[in-house]
């Protein structure tokens, strides 16, 4: 079914080079001071040995320094909280970034708990989530940044608007949800979730949907209203490859914008996570 709407798609990629750029211009202004990205990865899972790489890949094409930290897959809680301790108490390192999941006999949590907010890049810890529930400086999760880097750089209006986000997870839908309703953004946020009912009828109420669950092509035409912006956050790796949440063929020439997926919103992940460093070094009292 369309309505005969033209979709726009949010593509990642000139969103990403736009933010990265805008960071780069900045710190040359500022005459590249050193900055410094620690990561820190436990054992050897292929993907975010993958994933920390592409990290610090862009960090340095951005002139920021980077240290990288491999444990190996039998590290102790102590091990590993002593590692992240002496980063955090490193005035050389503005930012630290600890790289999920862990191996499952350690407990994450605790090793995030010893971030100082300012270096939590991630923006994961209780006390960055506190800092964005009051409207705080501090820096917000890359996925959910990333996603409103990718609306801002196409424009959608968001002052006013309803914003429907599926997915209450903390790393995504929970602190999206409050980052839309944050004054300057202005949304009016419907935050649904496994349990919501008449999720067809709340999601045509709005002007913006945001579906970040993890279950493959779960949003479709019947979801979405003409003229609405669709934002895809979940991924599942299928036969046919990476899906995302939103059935493309389905609400294209429905939704008057859509990012594709792979190709959208993932890839504003590390630019954000960029943009958070770079915060962090001015919170520490770098001039940027």
């Amino acid at each position: 079914m369309s309505s005969g709407v033209n979709t726009l798609s949010l593509a990642g990629g000139p969103a990403r080079d736009a933010l990265l750029a805008s960071l780069s211009a900045r710190l040359e202004i500022a005459g590249s001071p050193r900055i410094v990205l620690a990561t820190v990865l436990v054992g050897n899972d292929a993907p975010s040995q993958k994933y920390v790489a592409s990290k610090h890949r862009t960090a340095n094409s951005l002139g920021l320094q980077s240290v990288h930290v491999e444990l190996p897959q039998s590290t102790t809680q102590e091990q590993l909280e002593d590692c992240v301790r002496d980063l955090a108490n490193n005035s050389d390192v503005h930012g630290i970034l600890v790289q999920l999941p862990l191996p499952t006999h350690l407990n994450a949590d605790a090793v995030l708990n010893l971030l100082p907010a300012e270096k939590d890049v991630d923006g994961l810890t209780s006390q960055s989530m506190g800092l964005l529930m009051r409207g705080l400086p501090g820096h917000v999760g890359c996925t959910p940044l990333g996603v409103l880097r990718l609306l801002q750089h196409y424009n959608i209006p968001t002052a006013g608007k309803h914003a429907v986000v599926i997915g209450r997870s903390t790393l995504v839908g929970l602190p999206l949800s409050v980052l839309l309703a944050r004054k300057g953004i202005d949304c009016t946020v419907t935050l649904a979730h496994s349990r919501t009912e008449n999720l067809v009828e709340i999601t045509r109420s709005a002007d913006i949907v945001i579906s970040a669950t993890g279950i493959a092509h779960s949003i479709s035409a019947q979801h979405i209203s003409p003229g609405a912006v669709v934002v895809d956050v979940g991924i599942s790796r299928t036969e046919a490859g990476i899906v995302g949440d939103v059935d493309p063929v389905s609400v294209t020439g429905i939704a008057s914008a859509l990012t594709p997926m792979p190709g959208g919103t993932g890839l504003m992940t590390v630019a954000c996570l960029m943009e958070n460093t770079v915060n962090a070094a001015i919170m520490q009292g770098v001039r940027v």
